[in-house]
């Protein structure tokens, strides 16, 4: 019979490793031990509310770019 494996130490993700986490799965390049770092560590409220902030700022960007070339473009 097998014996059961101890569990990893649940440690609590930092700020930046959230932001690192979503900032790659924006791009879909997250390694695997990453991931599953993510999902046994992690907390999906964090998750949730940085992936919110990165996609304003990232339609927010966008609108400034966007205004930008119409201001120099004269329209």
């Amino acid at each position: 019979m097998t014996e059961p494996r101890p569990s990893p130490e649940r440690r609590k993700l930092t700020f930046m490793q959230t932001v690192a986490s979503v900032a790659a799965s924006f791009f879909g390049v997250q390694s695997r031990k990453n991931r599953e770092r993510d999902f046994t560590s992690g907390n999906p409220l964090a998750f949730i509310a940085v992936g919110l902030g990165a996609t304003l700022l990232l339609i927010l960007t966008m609108w400034l770019i966007v205004k930008l070339v119409l201001h120099f473009a004269g329209v």
